[in-house]
């Protein structure tokens, strides 16, 4: 972890409450960590917080700082990721991140959370920014990056959610096929502002959630890589289906017959069909 607590004042959520505001560690003290992991045989370091995207806001520095000095630390074959990121902090950054997003040893990857595509939901929400932000964000990095693998969270039936609201949500993910969708039913958290809001029948929230899920599922993810030959980087074994697993630099899931001597390493895989989470593919 990067940093603790947040910066956020989100009315459905209980992190502030029980971590604090944001204190960031020092950029050495995370490098420091990062080669000690190196050292004890660590393939890929992983960036976490609960915004990535606030980190340093209290000690000077930010997050396309902290990429920068970490990729630059770390050998070659060890592959860097950056974990959730809400969109205010991270706008401001859209152009340094998307570079060392391109390096060759950083996942081209970003877990954005926008939770509603309506602007109206995210005000009740508190969530401190507009659904045009989100959608520069995202467009800013896909336009710097291409092939770049950016997930979100969605949380269906928020007591302020009319059906025109979730109506936006669904357009949202239509328009931009996340390759990677989070979807929540609302639940009040005890002792947090939107749970004393009046909510919806369950029944709607469930319809929404269901006719979310659907949507989700109606689009391929990964067709368009059937036929190339990505490097993959190996990282798991799936025991029960006795395969290995690993992930391309856009962060693609791909599956190969089991080879445990692929944990750790990468390899060139011709991708050879497509499920809606994965990619199979042969070792070449």
């Amino acid at each position: 972890s990067i940093s603790g607590g947040c910066l956020g004042n989100c009315s459905y959520c209980k992190t502030k409450h029980a971590r604090g505001t944001l204190n960031s560690y020092s950029e050495d003290a995370i490098v420091s960590r990062a080669l000690q992991a190196v050292e004890e045989g660590v393939t890929e370091i992983w960036l976490t917080s609960e915004d990535t995207g606030a980190y340093g806001l209290d000690i000077g520095s930010n997050i396309a700082k902290l990429l920068l000095k970490v990729a630059d630390s770390l050998p070659e074959r060890v592959m860097l990721k950056l974990g959730m990121t809400n969109p205010p902090y991270m706008l401001a950054h859209i152009q340094a991140v998307a570079e060392v997003l391109k390096r060759p040893n950083v996942f081209e990857y970003l877990h954005v959370p926008v939770q509603s595509g309506s602007d109206a939901v995210l005000r009740a929400m508190v969530r401190e920014y507009s659904v045009a932000e989100f959608r520069r964000l995202v467009d800013g990095l896909r336009a710097e990056v291409p092939e770049i693998f950016i997930g979100t969270d969605v949380i269906c039936g928020f007591p302020a959610e009319g059906a025109e609201d979730h109506r936006f949500s669904m357009d949202l993910v239509k328009e931009y096929r996340f390759p990677m969708l989070n979807i929540s039913q609302f639940y009040p958290r005890p002792n947090t502002p939107a749970a004393k809001l009046k909510r919806l029948d369950g029944q709607t929230v469930k319809a929404r959630s269901s006719e979310m899920t659907q949507l989700f599922e109606s689009y391929s993810t990964w067709d368009h890589l059937v036929g190339t030959t990505k490097k993959v980087w190996f990282s798991e074994t799936d025991e029960k289906r006795s395969q290995t697993v690993g992930h391309t630099k856009s962060y693609a899931k791909v599956v190969v017959q089991r080879d445990d001597g692929l944990l750790g390493r990468s390899a060139m895989v011709h991708l050879t069909s497509a499920t809606k989470w994965h990619v199979l593919g042969q070792v070449l």
